[in-house]
């Protein structure tokens, strides 16, 4: 694979402020864990997103380029946790498909994602994408750039999240009569409640017996009491991001229980329960942005 130089692509619009951005710092933490001695997870396309962008301009790829190591609280707690993440749902995600037998895969706000290259999919696997156009479009010119090639076949949608998307899928060739597995991951803290519950419910209608979901939560009544944690302070003052102003501040739906009075069976783990079974990873601390962290995995059985 050939380096990718710093560029203006002229696509970078859909990662140059505001959510997009945070597709590029889970990118450069991707990059950073995958050049890790005891990396959890392998993405070898994430440091090229990072390069391409202007709005990541000097930020670090690799271990050594973070000049506090695994103190500092983005590059090394905040990356880390981005690292567990990405192996969690890149488990869960070919367990579904090898264990369940599923070949339809749907990524709802795909962002930077790029599993539909890097994991080894069964036969006949299909990955939807669906994000804005600007997003995909940056992905696209990158991918291009290093002649990446998709190991299963790969259907984008150029579309937001607000819009019809559910009506798309279908037409993009999606089958809701077979069983499919989803992911939503840090997506739906940005989104109002009401949207959240619009998208699970949506999904649990699209979804036939056998189908599985993964999502990412937030529990804490109030993020705003953890303004001057360590994780978000550093987050401002390091890269300019400001994740407050960005997450939905509302009172959260308990969409994992929303799943289960629909007949689906849930599990919902902290992600110190990972970094507990793989030995490594974030550990709680004091004022702890990442204490109501919650990823939850749902299966629908099948009739």
């Amino acid at each position: 694979m050939v380096d990718t130089a710093r560029r203006n692509t002229g696509a970078e619009g859909g990662v140059a402020g505001g959510v997009g951005v945070t597709a590029l710092l889970v990118a450069a933490a991707r990059a950073i864990e995958t050049h890790r001695p005891d990396s959890l997870a392998q993405d070898a396309y994430a440091e090229h997103f990072v390069l391409a962008a202007p709005a990541s301009e000097g930020w670090p790829v690799r271990p050594r380029e973070v000049p506090g190591g695994d103190r500092d609280p983005l590059w090394g707690r905040f990356a880390r946790y981005f690292g567990l993440r990405t192996r969690v749902l890149d488990d869960f995600l070919l367990r579904s498909v090898h264990a369940g037998n599923v070949r339809q895969v749907v990524l709802l706000g795909a962002g930077l994602d790029a599993r539909a290259f890097r994991l080894d999919w069964p036969p006949g696997c299909v990955v939807f994408e669906i994000d804005r156009g600007e997003v995909l479009a940056f992905k696209h010119q990158v991918l291009d750039g290093l002649s990446a090639a998709p190991k299963a076949a790969r259907v984008p949608l150029p579309m937001d999240l607000r819009a019809d998307w559910a009506g798309a899928l279908p037409g993009a060739g999606f089958d809701p009569a077979a069983p499919s597995v989803w992911l939503v991951e840090g997506l739906l803290f940005y989104l109002p409640p009401a949207a959240e519950t619009y998208l699970i419910d949506t999904v649990d209608r699209l979804s036939s017996g056998g189908s599985a979901l993964a999502f990412e939560a937030k529990l804490e009544k109030d993020l705003l009491a953890y303004r001057d944690s360590p994780l978000y302070t550093s987050t401002r003052e390091q890269i300019g991001i400001d994740l407050l102003d960005l997450f939905d501040l509302a009172p959260r739906p308990d969409s994992a229980g929303r799943l289960a009075d629909g007949g689906w069976s849930t599990a919902v783990h902290t992600p110190f329960d990972f970094t507990h079974r793989h030995g490594r990873g974030p550990l709680p601390e004091e004022n702890d942005a990442l204490a109501g962290n919650r990823w939850v995995f749902a299966e629908k059985p099948r009739p």
